[in-house]
């Protein structure tokens, strides 16, 4: 069965279809499909965000979508960049223009800097609606580290781990990674046993 994963974000898109790989279920992204609706991300939570990103997608389509949020809290800034995430440094910034700002803004805070990524994976088919919820704890690392990943992967070391998430395979991140145990949830919800 096909279902719309409503992201235009490559990296989030081939995690999620790893993680459905041997399901029912067949992921497409906006991407896939050649859509690039532009939606508007104006809730002020995760759920709220991705939920609206699911119907927009819906609506369009009719057809099962699954969506999500996700972002980053860094304790000592009082929880941001939280659901400004992607465009902490502005509109149309780069990962790099947001990691710039979010090490810029702990200079003055001192080490450890507690932090966790967040994730609301939501399922909606226009009559059923499923929110599932997935967060990690780390530190934030005061300078770059790591290729792979996207976001703040770069400067994000998850508790127990000495690498950042940019510096591991795709493998272990989607092991241990907010997205992953959202996904792993909601796919539970989707594929009950």
């Amino acid at each position: 069965m096909k279902v719309i994963f409503a992201t235009g974000n490559n990296g989030k898109a081939i995690e999620v279809k790893k993680l459905f790989e041997n399901t029912e279920y067949e992921i497409v992204s906006l991407k896939d499909i050649g859509d690039n609706t532009e939606i508007i991300e104006d809730a002020d939570t995760f759920e709220g965000n991705a939920l609206i990103k699911a119907k927009v997608i819906y609506e369009k389509y009719k057809t099962p979508v699954i969506a999500d949020d996700s972002g980053l809290m860094v304790e000592q800034l009082n929880n941001e960049p939280g659901v400004f995430s992607a465009r902490y440094a502005g509109e149309n910034c780069t990962y790099d223009d947001n990691n710039n700002k979010l090490l810029s803004e702990l200079k003055n805070f001192p080490e450890p800097h507690p932090a966790k990524f967040v994730c609301a994976a939501v399922y909606y088919d226009g009559n059923t609606t499923h929110s599932l919820f997935g967060e990690f704890k780390g530190e934030i690392v005061m300078e770059k580290r790591g290729e792979k990943g996207f976001g703040y992967d770069p400067v994000f070391k998850p508790e127990g781990y000495e690498v950042t998430l940019a510096e591991m395979d795709l493998e272990e991140k989607n092991k241990i990674s907010h997205r992953a145990i959202a996904f792993e949830k909601l796919k539970e919800k989707m594929c009950p046993a």
